[in-house]
């Protein structure tokens, strides 16, 4: 694929990622979190199935790597899908995009804990700070803390960011040295999330479903094309590019995220909120040495 094809990959996987909480909040008009969650991951791994059916690439066969994908379905799928779905209960849909962007600099924290090569550097910590400010200005620190839905929502989208880090540092630990492609290494992944959700599914998603065509088009985008189709894009762009300069679509994604939620479901927008995301963004920049001649490889933030 040229130059241009993978720059429209990009694009696209930036729009899609970041419109991924507009299709979670439409969603909850007719469905639970849970159902949600569950929408998501098994849609996303039909369209993974059909994309690894059109490859004709064999699985792995070893045991214990599908239960090293298990465990990372239930901590980059199960869990986070779980907790964006219930945040975006309670807060908007670009407040959980911004949320998202943080998600480099915790798996920054916890590779800098559990990896020896990992260690903290200047950078590092500079760009920690600054995330950590900008954590701090999007909650409003300054108005008082208040124990409610929407503080509890935006601990959850943390959590899921920190789930998404956990997830990370455990591939590069036990997955990363077997040399699998990334496909491969996705399908595994939202194929065991799926399992896993069908297996919660009688228990936590039992709610009435209303369905409409809005619903509907949102789930689909959010599995098929979100959880699905953009893993493959987001492969392709790495393989093109190479991983630092694919990671930039972290940039991106709360931009179109914050966006759509304002021009389509009207969403209100504090100050706070893009100026803490602009300080988690420069944390991210900072970490990975963008804002100096050296550049570290960054990581691509899943939604």
């Amino acid at each position: 694929m040229g130059r241009f094809g993978i720059a429209i990959r990009f694009a696209a996987l930036a729009v899609v990622w970041g419109a991924s909480f507009l299709f979670i909040k439409v969603g909850l008009t007719g469905l639970s979190p849970a159902q949600v969650a569950l929408s998501r991951v098994c849609l996303g791994a039909l369209a993974l199935i059909a994309i690894a059916a059109w490859r004709r690439k064999p699985l792995p066969r070893d045991p214990a790597l599908w239960g090293h994908l298990a465990v990372v379905s239930v901590l980059l799928c199960v869990i986070p899908f779980l907790l964006f779905s219930w945040a975006e209960q309670y807060i908007s849909s670009g407040l959980a995009s911004i949320f998202n962007a943080t998600t480099p600099l915790i798996t920054m924290l916890i590779a800098a804990a559990a990896l020896p090569s990992e260690r903290f550097t200047k950078a590092r910590t500079t760009g920690l700070v600054l995330g950590f400010l900008g954590v701090l200005t999007i909650v409003g620190v300054w108005q008082g803390i208040d124990v409610s839905h929407e503080l509890t929502a935006q601990l959850a989208c943390l959590g899921a960011t920190t789930c998404y880090g956990i997830s990370f540092v455990y591939v590069r630990r036990f997955i990363s040295w077997r040399n699998l492609d990334a496909p491969t290494i996705a399908l595994g992944q939202v194929c065991c999330g799926a399992v896993v959700m069908l297996v919660l599914a009688p228990f936590i998603a039992t709610t009435p479903v209303r369905l409409d065509t809005p619903i509907v088009l949102s789930m689909i985008a959010l599995g098929a094309l979100g959880t699905g189709l953009a893993y493959a894009w987001n492969a392709s762009i790495i393989a093109a590019w190479g991983a630092s300069n694919a990671s930039a679509v972290t940039y991106l994604t709360p931009v179109v995220g914050v966006l759509l939620g304002v021009l389509v479901l009207d969403e209100p927008l504090a100050w706070n909120q893009p100026v803490g995301a602009l300080l988690v963004v420069l944390g991210i920049l900072a970490a990975h040495g963008r804002l100096s001649p050296r550049k570290k490889v960054g990581e691509p933030v899943p939604v």
